[in-house]
């Protein structure tokens, strides 16, 4: 079982990278900017996120890259050069942003200035998520069970580490290293649990995280606690909604799952088996719009039907959100584009 473990492992995100150390957590928080110009072609290059609420919208990717939507997209200044992986708006003026090296940045004005609430080069393990319950409490998750909590708004994190997530075996593995060898223990301990891939919050107050080796849990504490749920599968899911009454799960090679109770889970067919990163509500009962690897681009319809509506040839797209003003952008590994619907 631990040597399937560690295959499956290599199956990660384009994004990921390899890491060999322990969890050297530090809650030192940097203020120090490092501002650099304005590169002009920045949006043509690796984006990973775009999110909006109401007339905000923010995007994130390579070389501490942050783009607020004007009219058009334009690049502001910003306090690190790590890739940024993940953002969240609470509001249209609030929001965070977070990506390698633990780093985690803050804006109050709606992206055009930016604050570093967390950065550590001696975790070397990047953030992959992060969910705010209110201005003052949130978490960020991430690689190899990466998972701080913060309860005044992010001006501290303290770390937490959840063992309830991981394989029994894995659990009794560490229980003997602790009695026999403390610095191995630690060693250990900081790369069994999977990669905390993406946390929401669910209708009926619940989170939902998933991410490596199949991880579907829920929490009924906002995170205290988690409780993990069987899907009989084994790989990475990358991202989940809920939209209606029904949650979706999804991930590798375009495996998709979606249940109304969290218990039984159906196995939803897709046209083609592309590695799915993003979701957008289409509304109502319209159903979903799917974005993956290979370019593909897939409608999901209420009743479980799927259509393969464009596929973009020599790119991924990792991304998707519709802006106040209609237009629905992508981004991926060739930057930011508007989605032509007629393409």
């Amino acid at each position: 079982m631990r040597f399937s473990i560690l295959q499956s492992r290599l199956c990660m995100f384009i994004f990921l990278v390899s890491i060999h150390y322990p969890l050297l957590a530090d809650n030192l928080v940097q203020h120090s900017l490092r501002q650099d110009p304005i590169q002009p072609l920045a949006n043509q290059a690796l984006v990973l996120d775009l999110v909006s609420k109401q007339d905000t919208a923010l995007a994130v990717g390579e070389r501490g890259h942050i783009f607020v939507f004007d009219e058009q997209w334009q690049q502001v200044l910003t306090p690190t050069k790590a890739l940024l992986t993940k953002a969240f708006l609470f509001s249209p003026s609030l929001g965070w942003v977070v990506g390698h090296d633990a780093t985690i940045l803050q804006t109050k004005d709606g992206g055009a200035t930016w604050l570093q609430q967390m950065q550590s080069a001696r975790i070397e393990k990047p953030f992959l998520d992060v969910l705010f319950f209110d201005s003052l409490h949130g978490v960020a998750v991430g690689a190899y069970g990466l998972f701080y909590r913060t309860q005044n708004g992010g001006r501290s994190w303290e770390s937490e580490y959840h063992q309830e997530l991981l394989f029994e075996e894995d659990i009794q593995y560490l229980e003997e290293l602790k009695n026999e060898d403390m610095t191995l223990y630690l060693s250990e301990r900081s790369t069994l649990l999977p990669h905390f891939n993406r946390i929401i919050t669910l209708s009926n107050g619940l989170l939902l995280m998933v991410g490596e080796l199949g991880l579907v849990a829920t929490s009924t504490d906002l995170g205290v606690h988690w409780t993990k749920h069987d899907l009989h599968y084994e790989g990475s899911f990358f991202n989940a909604i809920e939209t209606g009454n029904t949650v979706y799960v999804m991930g590798l090679r375009g495996h998709v799952f979606k249940s109304v109770d969290l218990s039984h889970w159906q196995t939803v067919d897709l046209p083609l088996a592309a590695t799915i990163n993003g979701v957008m509500s289409l509304g109502g009962d319209k159903g979903l719009r799917l974005v993956g690897n290979a370019g593909v681009i897939i409608d999901v319809k209420a009743n479980g039907e799927s259509q393969l509506m464009q596929q973009r040839q020599g790119e991924n797209v990792i991304a998707i959100t519709q802006l106040a003003n209609g237009e629905t952008w992508i981004a991926g590994s060739k930057g930011l584009t508007r989605l032509n619907e007629n393409r």
